[in-house]
């Protein structure tokens, strides 16, 4: 791995981006979506996730985030292993889900070639952290992130992709609380 893509500093403030393997468009469905927010809101609460910006895509995720305990790598990882488990359950658990067996047998299929995996390798092992180091990054990163679902073709304007903190911006904290950032403004 990249010296540039590690936690060097603990009590920093990181931007990541995690994919579903093979770029799977899992999030399609509410459910799928609601198990990432709540999952988030849970280590907001308990496991001092400091949670400035996010985007959730129909296969990765973007965070602006700090762990309050100076611990980032394993808050993520604790995230993701939580969140992989929650949505496998989910998508077998789906009677709604037309791609139930074909997305549990690439999951699988792919865990399979993985040593450390049991059974299912639902996230990319990469986070690709970047350590933000100034408001002009800061504000660069949250730009991409909001522009995200725009740039994928998925929406006309950022505020109107549900899943991302475009709207936190505009004071509309409805599907997920995040952290103020006091010193931007948009």
């Amino acid at each position: 791995m990249s010296r540039n893509y590690k936690f060097y500093n603990s009590e920093g403030l990181y931007f990541v981006s995690f994919a579903t393997v093979n770029w799977i468009d899992v999030f399609t469905r509410q459910v799928y979506f609601d198990v990432l927010s709540n999952s988030v809101s849970y280590c907001r609460k308990e496991k001092g996730m400091e949670l400035y910006c996010y985007c959730f895509m129909p296969s990765h995720v973007h965070f602006i985030f700090r762990s309050s305990l100076a611990k980032p790598l394993e808050l993520l990882r604790d995230y993701k292993r939580h969140t992989s488990k929650k949505l496998i359950e989910c998508i077998k658990n789906n009677q709604q889900e037309s791609r139930k067996e074909w997305l549990l047998w690439m999951f699988e299929r792919t865990g399979k070639k993985n040593a450390t995996t049991k059974q299912y390798q639902f996230w990319q092992h990469h986070n690709q952290p970047i350590e933000l180091w100034s408001i002009e990054v800061i504000k660069q990163k949250i730009d991409y992130i909001h522009n995200n679902p725009v740039q994928s073709g998925l929406v006309i304007n950022e505020e109107d992709w549900k899943y991302s903190s475009t709207r936190n911006f505009q004071d509309d904290d409805t599907v997920l609380e995040i952290d103020k950032i006091g010193f931007i403004q948009r």
